[in-house]
Formats: C-alpha cells, structure tokens, sequence
C-alpha cells in the first residue's frame, strides 16, 4: 500500500466522505501490544497538562508529541518533559500529528469546537483517542464520531471519569436494586463562581504566541471579543457550550448512569435561565434550570455561576477574569450537607450524594438527613482506556464513546431550548411549570439567589427555553419549535475544517 503522506491526507480528510474513510488495517494497531504505547497529548493548557501528568506517570506510555496552536503553551509544557526526562516533539498544527507511524494514541483535550473533527481525524490516521468532553460542539456530530468509530475499529474512550470509580459504581447497583425504594428524582448541580470576561470594546488581537487560524478551525474567521485568550472561549457559542460542558458534562452523566444508561435520549427539555449580573462578552447562562423528560423519573439540572451574596466581582467594570471555582462562592445545597457540585439521587426512602470531587464517595442518607451508608473508591480512568488500546476490545472500557455521545446531547438539548426560548416573567413562568413541583421548588431557589444577587427578575426577566420533543431515531427535534431548534443541530463548517459526514 503506498504510505499515506501528511499532503495526501490532509486532501483527504478535508473532502472526506463516507466513501473516503481509512482502514484501520493501514496502520499497525498493535504497535503498543508488546511495547510503549506511544502517545501524542493536543491541547495543554488545562485538562492537557493534567492527562500527560497522568500518562508520565504510567508503565509502557510514553509521550512522543505535544501539540498547542499556542507556542508559549508548547514551551512551557515541553520544559515540564524535559525535566521528567522526556524528549517529545512539539507541533502547532494537530494534522501533523495524523501520518505519523510512532504515534498509537492521540488524546484529545483542545477546545469543544475542535473535539469531534478532530476525532475523526485521528481515527482516520489509525490512531486511538482518548477523547476529552464533550464528544461533540453540537449534536449532528455526534453521528459523525460514533459512525468514524464503527468504521475504523478504533479504541476511544471518553473523559467521565466518575464511570471508573468503584464508589460510584456500587452506589448505583444498590440503589437501582431498591434498597431505598424507587428512584423518584435525580439532580445534577454545579454551584460554580464564574467571574465575568469583561467587556470589550472592539475586536481583540490574540497573543502573538498563538495561530489563530488553527484555533477557530471549523468556527467562523471572526474577530476576538474576549479580553482573555485561554478559556473564556468555554462562555462563548461559537467555540464553547458554557458551563453545561465546562463542568455539568460530568455530572450529567452521573445522573444518566442512575437513571440506568438508558441508551434513548430525553423525550423532551425545557429550560429557564439566562447570563445574569455581568454586562460582558459572554453568551452563555450563568444560571440554569433544566427539565430532561426521561419518563416517570425526571433528571433536573441546575447551574450557578454568580456567588451566594453580592461581592466585588458581580458585574464590576474591572472584573476581566474567568476562575474555574473560588472568588467568594459560598452557595451550597445546605438541605444536603453543604454539596456544591455533584449529583443528588432522591428515592422513596431517603438520598444519596454523589460530590464531584474524585467521584470516590457517595453517602446515603435516610429521610431526616441521618448518614446510613457509605460508598468509597477511586479508579484510574487513564489506566483504564491504555488496558483497553493492549487488549484491542472495546468492551473493557469504562467510558466508551455512545455513551459520551448521550451524556453529551443532554448539554445541547439543554442550549438549544435556551437559544430558541423567550423571556417570561417570574409569574408567567411558575404558570408554564404548574403542577411539577420539584421544578417549582428548584425555580423558587433560582430567583432567591438572584435576588440576594440584586437581580429583580421582573425588571431582568429569565428565558423561558423552548418546550422541545426529540426524536431518538433521527437526532432531530420534532413538533412545535421544531424548525428553530433544528437549525441549530449542526453549524456551518469553514473549510478545510469540515467534519465529515460519515452517517
């Protein structure tokens, strides 16, 4: 077979088809079999530094390749190798990674709006992926990464690491096994202090450091509006999905896991919310109820990124910075024992926490809030997906990729109502959410907090998200709102940034 360059590639992969997708036999898939497993790290400004800590740190891993469109970035982090005594090769452009025959692995923690193409990518080139969340920047491409997978055979595993912890897995045996009663409710929260991004006046000129072409890949050639490079694109629609992703993704899908893994999608969604306290150049709600149809057991899903009480930070002019946590955050679920972020599960004889942290502890509690059983246990999710690229089976992974793609499209259901929704009043919207009382509860807590941030919600109404219906078959929205929310399945791809269409 004659050997695929990086040129022929990269022809290929930007008119890629169907038609047009690489056999996995073209490449050695057992490279790491009897040997290192050689792996190149995309994107290392965050969870990227974090993954190579953890692969450095593993027997028989070894990291060939660095890749950042940011060379300040790039630097820093092959500094770091170099004092673990390594010696990788440093790229800017991910597609030089794809032809690379001393590459196995190729792990993915870039910006959502790079995730899926780049996935399918690496599958084409023969790599396996570890895949960071979201699968997906929306939901038509989800069809496309699961269809890239079928068809290359490729070990992918998907970053939710609460699916290797033990803790978490034993809780959800003995709770779906009724040992406190029926699950009535599950809940999924981020109580999260986001800071504002500030806003700008004009268009921003990136650091020098930084190839912005590559940056925005399938994302529109148009000006930066954000005063910080690194990221706040999270807050922003066209590179981010806000804090659904930057950290509900997780617990979205401890509450899928509780409910079963139903291997359906939510009949329906709706939302209320809206980005609350900041005149910035951010997109995305700040605070955030939403309503998942999974049937008799509703999954509710509540973010909040402003503080408990009013602080410096809410909505000051020279607030420009975006914190992953911190700044004052002090609000909790107080009803159950100070949890910030994490997963409620609610059953006829009590709760179960689940806290983010580690997801190596949940605790179950009987009605009046007495603690009566404990689940602990962490795994290593990393660990888990190299046993899993030796073995060649897809079944020994703990977070295989249909399942990322569910726990995904919960996040752009969620944005997709917001997007196609309208501003009620407080009053209007306690008419539309009648007779759900858990929704009320929850609705009731969302404006207490907004009012103890100064914010009158009948002077600032919420958006009242589109009611929508989702059809599993076809991944599209049905009925009333439907031709608005569709729109917004998929985006328009600037080439040679195009995912693919494969399904």
């Amino acid at each position: 077979m004659t050997p695929l360059t990086r040129r022929t590639f990269l022809k290929s992969s930007a008119l890629a088809t169907a038609g047009t997708v690489f056999s996995a036999r073209s490449w050695s898939q057992v490279a790491g079999a009897n040997g290192d497993i050689r792996v190149a790290v995309a994107g290392l400004n965050s969870r990227g530094r974090e993954i190579a800590r953890d692969f450095r740190a593993m027997k028989g891993v070894r990291i060939v390749a660095l890749c950042d469109v940011d060379t300040a970035v790039l630097d820093r982090e092959l500094a770091t190798a170099r004092a673990a005594g390594e010696t990788p090769d440093t790229v800017v452009d991910f597609r030089e990674l794809l032809p690379r025959h001393d590459i196995d692995v190729i792990a993915i923690a870039t910006p959502n709006h790079l995730h899926a193409l780049q996935s399918i990518w690496a599958m084409q080139a023969g790599k396996d992926v570890l895949h960071e969340k979201p699968v997906t920047h929306n939901i038509w491409e989800g069809a496309q990464v699961l269809a890239a997978a079928k068809k290359t055979g490729r070990i992918v595993q998907v970053n939710t690491q609460n699916r290797s912890s033990p803790a978490i897995a034993e809780a959800i045996a003995w709770a779906r096994g009724g040992n406190l009663g029926k699950i009535t409710a599950v809940r999924g929260i981020v109580y999260k202090r986001r800071l504002s991004i500030g806003k700008t006046s004009g268009p921003v000129t990136p650091p020098p450091t930084v190839n912005y072409d590559l940056f925005l890949g399938p994302a529109p050639l148009a000006p930066m509006r954000r005063t910080r490079f690194h990221y706040d694109w999270h807050w922003q629609w066209a590179t981010g999905n806000g804090d659904m992703v930057a950290q509900g993704n997780h617990q979205l899908d401890v509450g899928r896991r509780f409910l079963g893994d139903p291997l359906q999608h939510p009949a329906g969604v709706f939302t209320i919310g809206g980005r609350f306290g900041y005149d910035d150049d951010g997109e995305t709600p700040n605070t955030f109820l939403v309503h998942y149809d999974y049937g008799e057991v509703p999954f509710i899903f509540e973010v909040r990124g402003l503080p408990a009480k009013p602080d410096r930070y809410s909505g000051a002019a020279g607030a420009t910075m975006s914190l992953g946590s911190g700044g004052g955050m002090a609000e909790t679920m107080d009803k159950y024992l100070g949890l910030n972020v994490g997963n409620i599960v609610h059953c006829e004889g009590g709760y179960l926490t689940i806290p983010s942290a580690n997801y190596s502890l949940v605790q179950v509690f009987d009605p009046a809030g007495k603690m009566i059983k404990e689940f602990k246990g962490a795994g290593n999710h990393h660990a888990n997906f190299i046993d899993a690229v030796r073995s060649r089976r897809e079944s020994d992974l703990h977070g295989p990729l249909n399942q990322g793609h569910l726990s995904c499209t919960l996040v752009h259901l969620a944005n997709i109502s917001h997007r196609t929704g309208r501003t009620l009043k407080p009053g209007e919207i306690r008419e539309q959410i009648k007779g759900r009382n858990q929704l009320g509860e929850s609705f009731g807590r969302v404006a207490e907090h907004l009012a103890a941030n100064e914010i009158d919600l009948e002077k600032t109404p919420a958006n009242f998200g589109a009611p929508l219906r989702f059809d599993n078959a076809t991944e599209s929205f049905i009925g009333e709102n439907a031709e608005a929310a569709n729109r917004l399945r998929s985006r328009d791809y600037r080439a040679p940034f195009v995912v693919p269409k494969l399904a």
